[in-house]
């Protein structure tokens, strides 16, 4: 896959299927019709791949999302693939992940041999060169800009583990690729992000337009969707069209368009597109609200719901304190405000709407931030924030169980239940996370149950038992009731 090759599945059958008589792997729907006795099947393409197989030429394989782990897996395997996913293993030790998520290394290294086929060494090896390929597939980078994207060291890497893969050299594999239709545009990368429909694309552009930090990101009326980012000490700008291309039901495609000093973070940058428009949610979610008397007629008029995560997790981390008891589109004007305070503004990025890049932990922490508007409780609880983040008291990429997440963002002043729910949500993607206080959550429950007086925090937290171990989708699916319905 274009990120993460690893994603986390559905709890129907395997739709691949290793053929042990060519050593090749393939969709279940591919025109190939291999004896069933020289058949195996795989839940993921990464399972088929450290066995020993690789990708079918003709079905493409290697270019579906993944699909997820079941609900049996231990969360803090999830955890780790999110965190492959985010380059985690590109500079660190599988013994260092293991850790990460409270496990020895060998028994992570069981515990991924049993869920998901393969070890999370060969899980980051996997997802470098799926990566690799879709660049290969996609422009026409040399083979020393496709290494670095990728996040290979040189050429020599990027050969070894492409043939580990697809047991075919770089060369060769670009040699039996169709035209290519993207690639470099107007000094951008442009690749293709593949999904599975249905997307609610308006939904999306909704939320992110709403929560737009202004300098920082916006959203057009192009439908594209447009940030700045940081690469190796630079800006950069990322723009991800958001617009409906009609295609039928299956996999679609995202167009992103990269504008980056160096090519060395563009597998992590893509990874985080995922993540930001919630395309690696689990579909077992869907699956268990769906089933709920209350919410499963919601959720089913309102196909292609997505929980969002986050670009960056800091910065929304920042917005939602400074979001407190205030609207959503307040939140981010001051959250614009800090960025022009205490962020970097690069005028070279040509483009008068999107030209600051969001403070560090460490400049967010000093920035004086009198006068524009916040309280002094506010301010001094975006600096405690800061420093905790900038000196590694809270580790936003450290794994924890729900609540003892939430109890180590309570810790923080001014910090309660309600930040700390949205930052499980949106920053660690936690699909339990529920904010009950919210009252957007309130009064979709109100609409929900047929009543014209919005429920207290209490009594939607007691009703939410019902929606465990989902209840992010249903937190995401009430906030949409919210915004559509109007109380009696």
């Amino acid at each position: 896959m274009i990120a993460a090759r690893l994603q986390v599945m559905t709890t129907t059958a395997p739709v691949l299927q290793g053929v042990a008589t060519t050593g090749i792997y393939c969709v279940s729907s591919c025109v190939a019709r291999p004896h069933p006795r020289n058949v195996t099947p795989y839940a993921t393409s990464v399972a088929a791949e450290a066995a020993g197989y690789r990708p079918c030429l003709r079905c493409r394989p290697d270019r579906l999302p993944e699909p997820h782990l079941p609900d049996v897996a231990p969360p803090a395997v999830a955890h780790a693939l999110v965190l492959i996913a985010d380059g985690y293993l590109d500079t660190r030790t599988e013994d260092t992940l293991a850790r990460t998520v409270g496990y020895s290394g060998r028994q992570l290294r069981r515990l991924f041999l049993d869920h998901v086929g393969a070890t999370p060494a060969f899980v980051a090896r996997s997802r470098r060169a799926h990566f690799a390929r879709r660049l290969l597939d996609e422009t026409d980078l040399p083979l020393s800009a496709v290494a670095t994207a990728a996040g290979y060291r040189s050429t020599r890497q990027l050969h070894r583990g492409i043939t580990e893969i697809f047991a075919f050299a770089p060369s060769e594999l670009r040699a039996k690729r169709r035209s290519c239709s993207l690639g470099a545009v107007d000094g951008g990368l442009a690749l293709r992000v593949p999904y599975r429909r249905p997307l609610d694309l308006a939904r999306l552009r909704r939320h992110l337009a709403g929560r737009a930090i202004p300098g920082v990101e916006r959203l057009g009326d192009d439908s594209r969707y447009r940030r700045t980012i940081e690469s190796c000490g630079f800006a950069g700008l990322i723009d991800i069209d958001l617009s409906d291309r009609g295609e039928p039901s299956g996999i679609g495609t995202l167009e992103v368009v990269a504008h980056l000093p160096t090519m060395a973070t563009v597998i992590d940058d893509v990874a985080r597109c995922r993540h930001l428009l919630g395309l690696d949610a689990a579909i077992d979610s869907h699956e268990t609200i769906g089933d709920d008397e209350l919410l499963g007629p919601e959720l089913a008029a309102r196909p292609g719901l997505r929980v969002p995560g986050c670009w960056d997790r800091f910065e929304t981390l920042i917005r939602i304190v400074v979001g407190q008891q205030i609207s959503v589109a307040g939140a981010s004007t001051m959250a614009g405000r800090l960025a022009a305070v205490a962020g970097r503004s690069f005028d070279a990025l040509d483009d008068e709407a999107t030209n600051v890049v969001f403070p560090s932990p460490a400049e967010l922490a000093e920035a004086e931030l009198s006068g524009l508007g916040f309280t002094d409780r506010r301010i001094a609880t975006v600096h405690a924030v800061s420093r905790a983040v900038a000196d590694g008291t809270l580790d936003l990429y450290g794994y924890a169980e729900l609540d003892e997440l939430v109890a180590q963002y309570c810790d923080l002043p001014g910090v309660g239940p309600w930040t700390a729910q949205l930052a499980a949500m949106r920053l660690h993607r936690h699909r339990d996370a529920f904010p009950a206080g919210d009252l957007g959550i309130r009064k979709g429950v109100a609409l929900v149950i047929g009543t014209d007086e919005v429920p207290t925090a209490r009594a939607v937290t007691e009703l939410a038992e019902r929606w465990r171990p989902h209840r992010s989708l249903a937190a995401q699916l009430l906030w949409a009731i919210a915004d559509e319905g109007v109380l009696p």
